[in-house]
């Protein structure tokens, strides 16, 4: 069974960085790490692989460092690593992003499943997914927590608030995996070496069959107007006297002088 997974490299959640004019994230020279949703993705995979055969295939759509993150997912036990890099692609939202990767996935050639992280931690949208397997027309099931596959059909076990829903369907299709569905191994140390030796190829927009209206900022429906941190929260007052009769008195006071009551 031959499987792909879509992984993301973002930046370390103490070093985020904003560009003020194109309201985007800044990743350049920002120490990154592997998205956690997406290293579950990776070692879904990787125990599929086990146990029926085939390879694990990772992609990856960002800056030339993005290929830190695939020679880590290929440490892990992933067979092949490709990069969709190219400034055509910059500032790209999540329908641009998922219009690229489906892009560059066609380019591939055909996979039995596509594996995603739920969400990526820098945006929280869950919604790349999803749009890629509306680009390629194939079933998705979405907060997958288990996984079997038994000739030709899926069975998962979709994760939501109330318990677990359990999903068939048949191959291919796309899923993506809550934190819950294992423990991601590390990379080993024979893992790491053969994957610092090994060459990423690079996939750039002239390799690809693509609308450049669809790319990138220009092809962005989504318009960022600000982006700010939040005021921190100032601590509360305790109001203690000898009655509540008094507490109350001075409470609502208070209240009475900030404009609430």
């Amino acid at each position: 069974m031959d499987i792909l997974v879509c992984v993301k490299q973002v930046p370390d959640t103490t070093e985020v960085k904003i560009d003020p004019k194109t309201n985007t994230l800044i990743r350049q020279g920002v120490p990154s790490i592997v998205n956690p949703f997406d290293k579950n993705a990776v070692e879904a995979a990787l125990q599929l692989k086990e146990k029926h055969g085939g390879k694990v295939v990772v992609i990856s759509m960002g800056p030339p460092q993005a290929k830190d993150a695939l020679k880590e997912c290929l440490a892990m036990g992933a067979d092949e690593a490709y990069l969709i890099s190219d400034r055509a692609f910059g500032g790209a939202d999540t329908l641009a992003t998922s219009y690229t990767l489906a892009a560059g996935i066609r380019k591939l050639g055909s996979f039995d499943m596509i594996i995603c992280g739920k969400q990526a931690i820098d945006g929280d949208t869950a919604q790349v997914g999803p749009e890629i397997a509306e680009y390629l027309d194939i079933p998705q099931i979405t907060y997958v927590a288990k996984v079997e596959v038994n000739e030709g059909v899926v069975r998962v076990e979709r994760e939501h608030e109330e318990g677990y829903e359990v999903i068939e369907t048949t191959l291919p299709v796309l899923l993506t995996v809550v934190k819950s569905i294992n423990e991601p191994r590390f990379p080993t140390v024979k893992g790491t070496m053969k994957a610092n030796r090994k060459e990423i190829p690079v996939i750039t927009v002239n390799d690809v069959e693509v609308d450049p209206e669809r790319l990138g900022l220009k092809g962005s429906p989504t318009q960022v107007r600000r982006i700010f941190t939040p005021p921190q929260r100032t601590q509360g007052e305790i109001i203690e006297t000898d009655s509540a009769r008094e507490s109350v008195a001075i409470l609502i006071q208070k209240l009475t002088e900030a404009k609430i009551v």
